[in-house]
């Protein structure tokens, strides 16, 4: 795991780029401590930020040239499959035991066919000193994070945006891409909140030679209409166990310590106890909420840990805990990300690295098998029956009601207002409104620049498989395309990341995808279970009492923040009426209503719309204004 980061010339005036290459590679030093070099041949300029995995020696640091000194690769991730890969070269004797060098020799070998051979989380840059060719890709999944900026001179590339940022490159707001942050919490992939940077396609690669630019895909996750397995649910179950195993197997190769979160869900569950089979001593962790006890679920947790015998590790935070991390996080991050659960993500990360160096996590299972409450609801709302007709009935009544985030009742009429507007909208509309945190960004926005024209036909291209199957799977597609990539994804890396930790996801080895897709949609929920064969498959083998819980979200106390501790820095400084006549870029009404409800008695999802604007002018003022 590192950073990687680079530039190459279109064109002479283009070769000014890499006069910033350490600056660059400087921004990236918590992704990779253990050390960092360059590489600045013809065209192109390739700078690494080294974590050290697997083999450790200095003999495997990046830069790292083919033993022909022909081509050179920096690279972020790992390959899991790295010795099946080696195995496959043509009379190759490896100088190293790193993954990096198969991979270069793979590449050398086979060209952009390798990335077929692949089982991992990866970016990467090859450059051919011969034909100076520049090759990027990316893994299938979009795991690991690719950022490329390119203008008439050049292309410049990084995991992460101030490293581009720090090249120089020109940064102007898309302002359609700002629109979408302000609704989703994220700016939805490729676009990016910055013109003329987007993210590399996950599953795509791109090669540049001279002024041409080539781009491919690889790898793409089934689609909805794809036929379904012809399996048995049995059948199912047994194959699900055979990849499961497989894939936290094969994340188990590392030089350094492991251990896996464990959060005391089903899926982090799951992952643990297949890890505990495969080494003596597991290490686990998880934190618990001194000041939440709803949401305080470490007593699954241990239990889990009891279960599988691993040497587990519980951090107890309080609100106070959350709130010291709160300057790390937003000043980390470096583009506009507003989910709130990063706090948490963040001090699990950060406490996680003072004993292991990579852990295992259980994301991705949500949007494969159906775990998310508005599946649930989509379910419903697509099989409508006597109460959900009654719910959608009443829809009037509950828009009377107070609702709050901060409040089992509040927060169960929330969810009785979005699901009966949901109920009576189209497949794409419900989606987008279920999917959205804010539906009043044009109140809030001055909208001079928003081309909604634009912004109608990114909502077109991200809900484009929906309506296109009469089951749930046209959602999961679409939620490991949005919520997965742009959401889960972005946050584990930027959070792993600050503290230096490695994070892999077994749920996302791209076999176990394909499978997971092509499941029919009764073996992921019926009206009665989510996650349905996931939870049978691992009944037996996990304790009873994590099967009979209700799921929860943990909650950030924003709104407690926001009327005591941060109140000051909302009205004096982000929010103040100052700030955004100075930015021309909010209507100061809006603002004011939007601060002015955290203060009444129906608060609903207010505190969730500021907090997505103090982290979009806390970046603001870092890295624009200046």
């Amino acid at each position: 795991m590192c950073g990687i980061t680079g530039s190459y010339a279109f064109t002479d005036k283009g070769k000014s780029y890499h006069i910033k290459l350490d600056d660059a590679i400087a921004t990236m030093a918590l992704r990779g401590p253990d050390g960092n070099g360059k590489y600045i041949e013809g065209s192109s300029a390739l700078g690494h930020s080294r974590l050290a995995i697997i083999d450790t020696s200095a003999s495997a640091n990046q830069p790292f040239l083919d033993a022909s000194g022909r081509y050179t690769i920096v690279f972020n991730g790992e390959i899991f499959n790295y010795k099946e890969v080696e195995a496959q070269l043509t009379d190759f004797k490896p100088r190293t035991s790193s993954d990096t060098e198969i991979l270069l020799q793979g590449y050398v070998e086979w060209g952009d066919k390798v990335l077929e051979k692949l089982n991992g989380f990866f970016a990467l840059a090859i450059h051919d000193k011969e034909t100076d060719e520049l090759f990027l890709a990316r893994d299938r999944m979009g795991i690991k994070p690719l950022l490329v900026y390119r203008d008439s001179e050049a292309i410049v590339f990084g995991s992460e945006m101030k490293s581009l940022m720090a090249f120089g490159i020109p940064k102007q707001i898309d302002a359609n891409s700002q629109f979408l942050y302000h609704q989703f919490n994220y700016t939805p992939f490729p676009e990016t909140i910055f013109e003329n940077v987007e993210e590399l396609e996950p599953g795509t690669w791109i090669k540049v030679r001279g002024s041409k630019v080539e781009t491919g895909t690889y790898w793409s996750i089934p689609k909805p209409t794809a036929p379904k397995t012809k399996m048995s649910y049995e059948q199912a179950q047994n194959k699900l166990r055979e990849l499961m195993e497989k894939s936290v197997q094969r994340r188990m190769i590392s030089d350094v310590p492991l251990g896996s979160f464990l959060s005391g869900g089903i899926d982090s569950s799951i992952i643990a106890t297949l890890a505990a089979r495969q080494t003596g001593k597991l290490n686990t962790f998880s934190i618990g909420y001194a000041d939440e006890p709803l949401f305080d679920e470490t007593h699954y947790a241990e239990a889990v840990a009891k279960n599988i015998g691993s040497n587990h590790t519980v951090f107890k935070l309080t609100n106070d805990d959350l709130y010291a991390d709160l300057h790390d996080v937003l000043n980390y991050i470096d583009r506009p990300f507003a989910d709130s659960s990063a706090l948490p993500v963040h001090i699990l990360c950060r406490h996680t690295r003072k004993h292991v160096t990579v852990a295992l996590s259980g994301d991705g299972a949500d949007e494969l098998f159906s775990g998310y409450n508005k599946h649930s609801a989509e379910f419903r709302a697509r099989n409508l029956g006597f109460k959900e007709q009654i719910v959608a009935d009443l829809k009037p009544l509950w828009f009377l009601l107070p609702s709050s985030r901060n409040s089992n009742l509040g927060n169960t009429i929330r969810q009785l207002q979005k699901f009966s507007n949901g109920v009576s909208l189209g497949a794409k509309d419900r989606y987008w409104n279920w999917a959205s945190f804010n539906a009043e960004v044009g109140e809030l926005m001055k909208t001079d620049e928003v081309d909604q024209t634009e912004v109608g036909k990114r909502k077109w291209k991200l809900t484009s498989e929906l309506g296109t199957t009469n089951d749930l799977d046209e959602v999961l597609y679409t939620d490991l395309h949005q919520v997965l990539r742009n959401d889960m994804l972005t946050k584990v890396d930027l959070m792993s990341m600050a503290n230096s930790l490695e994070v892999r996801v077994p749920f996302l080895d791209h076999e176990l995808v394909e499978f997971a897709c092509s499941l029919p949609q009764e073996y992921k929920i019926t009206s009665n279970i989510r996650k349905r064969i996931l939870q049978e498959t691992y009944r037996k083998e996990l304790p009873e009492m994590l099967f009979n819980r209700p799921k929860h979200g943990f909650e950030v106390p924003l709104l407690n923040w926001f009327k005591g501790e941060l109140n000051g820095l909302i009205k004096q400084d982000l929010l103040s009426k100052k700030l955004i006549d100075e930015q021309q870029i909010f209507n100061w009404s809006a603002v004011q209503l939007l601060v002015n409800k955290l203060h009444s008695s129906n608060p609903g999802d207010s505190a969730t719309h500021v907090w997505n604007l103090i982290v979009f002018q806390t970046w603001w003022k870092k890295y624009i204004r200046q």
